[in-house]
């Protein structure tokens, strides 16, 4: 209520009620009542009890908010819970009167910044790969096939065996050729030789 008319010598205070999104919470002397709080989604609130003639207006958190200013068991402000970077781990969850607390993945483990438990690094030899590129306490191993790298020195391997076995052959061709093509000369030129002394016979008979 708010004091509609002050008492005099020859009468008594005669009081009103508060009109709507106004109140008291106390017997006053007041002329006026207390205009009630706006729980302003800007600075983070909502409204938890709404304003009654007899009480203010009880505001909270938003979801993922905490209160970093209260009075009257009513939060005036509140700022959003800290968000955990990347390498770090949410060890504790915020509330709406507490913040969240992140800390450091351990070596062989990492986050996204929003995991409560880091996880750990894949190993890629368990699942029949190999190791592409590191883990970090941020981002997982990056695994990659064994085959990948392991066919290109077989497939080098394969032709560097064909190319020695095919210079072999060719050498071993080129000999036989050459020892065929001299066999032939020499059996020409003792033919000539024979026909040669043939002929010298025949003149002197």
């Amino acid at each position: 209520n708010r004091v509609y008319r002050y008492c005099t010598a020859f009468t008594n205070t005669t009081c009103k009620p508060c009109a709507d999104s106004t109140y008291t919470d106390e017997p006053n002397g007041r002329s006026k009542c207390i205009s009630c709080t706006v729980c302003d989604m800007g600075t983070g609130l909502r409204e938890k009890t709404p304003c009654t003639r007899i009480s203010n207006t009880v505001c909270e958190p938003l979801e993922g908010f905490c209160c970093i200013d209260e009075e009257r068991g009513s939060c005036r402000q509140a700022v959003e819970h800290t968000k955990c970077k990347p390498g770090q781990y949410i060890k504790q969850k915020g509330t709406a009167v507490s913040d969240v607390e992140c800390a450091v993945c351990t070596d062989g483990t990492y986050s996204n910044g929003s995991l409560q438990i880091c996880q750990q690094h894949t190993k890629c030899e368990d699942l029949g790969l190999e190791e592409k590129v590191p883990g970090t306490n941020s981002f997982d191993v990056e695994c990659r096939r064994k085959t990948q790298v392991a066919v290109i020195p077989g497939l080098l391997a394969a032709v560097a065996l064909i190319v020695v076995v095919a210079g072999v052959l060719f050498i071993k061709i080129r000999r036989n050729k050459s020892s065929v093509r001299g066999g032939t000369a020499n059996n020409t030129r003792l033919s000539d030789n024979q026909t040669k002394e043939r002929s010298t016979d025949g003149e002197k008979t």
